[in-house]
């Protein structure tokens, strides 16, 4: 994946959105997003409480993980840089493929801005990077993110019953995923 991965971080445009590198200025937006209940009990490593500290440090592997082709992630902002949320794709380069993962603050939900985000950054994925396929899961009872999964053009792969461990209890992840011909021809 190395390969495929220029020096520069990128910076996607859509029409409300700007998906751009994340700041150490972000730091008050992500605890009060992330650290919301609701978004924590639906990531699956976003932890609860979420204080300044994880915050630092999720902003400050960012980089590394992008130069040594192991992740991308942007932070979804307004414009005005105002902070929504989060997405990024995570590599496997042995494979040619990326796993999507997103969240997006509570006081956003219902405004179409994960759906608009991911289709960008699906887009950098297979028209930048050259990927294979793309792929998402969300916990069974998260259906807003099916939808938005959905909505991009990814197809319901199967759930795994059961499958993840989070917090005491153990969760359905449902699979979606996109090749580049997919994605071509959509």
């Amino acid at each position: 994946m190395s390969a495929m991965v220029s020096p520069e971080f990128p910076t996607l445009y859509t029409e409300r959105l700007v998906l751009r590198p994340f700041s150490l200025g972000d730091v008050p937006a992500i605890v009060a997003l992330a650290g919301d209940w609701d978004i924590a009990v639906n990531t699956l490593s976003v932890p609860h409480p979420y204080t300044e500290d994880h915050a630092m440090q999720w902003i400050r592997q960012q980089s590394d993980q992008w130069n040594n082709g192991q992740a991308v992630t942007f932070a979804i902002a307004h414009p005005d840089q105002r902070l929504f949320g989060s997405i990024g794709l995570g590599f496997v380069p042995s494979f040619h493929l990326a796993e999507l993962g997103y969240w997006v603050g509570k006081p956003y939900w219902g405004k179409g801005y994960a759906t608009e985000a991911a289709r960008a950054v699906v887009n950098f994925g297979f028209a930048k990077l050259s990927l294979h396929r793309i792929q998402a899961t969300h916990f069974g009872n998260n259906d807003a993110s099916g939808r938005v999964m959905q909505k991009i053009g990814m197809l319901y792969e199967g759930c795994r019953r059961q499958h993840t461990l989070k917090w005491g209890e153990y969760r359905d992840i449902k699979l979606y995923g996109m090749l580049q011909e997919d994605w071509r021809q959509a």
